[in-house]
């Protein structure tokens, strides 16, 4: 299980090294568009904990 973990992860750092060095327009589009979900994500969280504590 340990092997197979470490090639998915080899794989997908090539990919993304791969992907950086022939298009790195697409992967910065890319990198600014998983951040703004994450930013998105952690500001629905803060917004619902700020409204429990409203109550």
């Amino acid at each position: 299980m340990k092997i197979i973990k470490r090639i998915a992860i080899v794989f997908v750092v090539a990919f993304a090294l791969f992907f950086v060095a022939t298009r790195p327009q697409e992967a910065a589009a890319a990198v600014q568009g998983a951040v703004g979900i994450v930013w998105g994500a952690g500001q629905a969280v803060v917004h619902f904990f700020s409204s429990l504590a409203a109550s």
